[in-house]
């Protein structure tokens, strides 16, 4: 079942690189109490998610910031070693984004937004998206039709349906 507004985010362990190396971050403790926007892509260092995706939350961040939103979670199926080093190389860590990996696609699953598509090497990836959450609870989201297309799940088409 794909996850729809209305709908709380189940919680997950996703993961980040910390001070000493890998570490688990709950989804819940993020979102409890708080209003951010997550975006979920196929996969770092992929063509539309590093040069349009990534970039659409990075520009849009301070007004992001205007309407209340605390943080911007970017979501992909990946180890958290390359989400860090993604991170880093797109400059999305000093624009202030938090790169979430979700190794297993646990995450991902459970909101229903995995795909794969063998031809070009994705296998149980996520589907490109974008959502804004308060308390947990889903208010805005925007799937796209193509893992390719990057519209209304930039930055600006999120800041404006929001």
């Amino acid at each position: 079942m794909t996850i729809k507004p209305g709908d709380r985010l189940p919680d997950a362990t996703l993961m980040r690189m910390g001070d000493n190396g890998p570490e688990t971050v709950q989804l819940s403790d993020l979102v409890k109490g708080r209003k951010v926007v997550i975006f979920g892509l196929p996969g770092a260092y992929t063509g539309t998610c590093t040069t349009a995706h990534v970039p659409s939350f990075m520009r849009t961040r301070d007004k992001f910031a205007e309407k209340g939103v605390e943080d911007i979670i970017c979501v992909s199926v990946n180890d958290p070693f390359v989400m860090k080093a993604w991170a880093e190389s797109t400059g999305a860590e000093k624009a202030g984004l938090l790169m979430l990996a979700d190794p297993e696609a646990a995450f991902t699953r459970a909101i229903g937004m995995d795909f794969s598509a063998p031809p070009v090497g994705l296998i149980n990836r996520s589907r490109r998206y974008a959502l804004m959450a308060e308390d947990g609870v889903v208010r805005v989201l925007q799937v796209e039709d193509s893992p390719g297309e990057c519209t209304v799940s930039a930055g600006e088409s999120l800041l404006e349906a929001i």
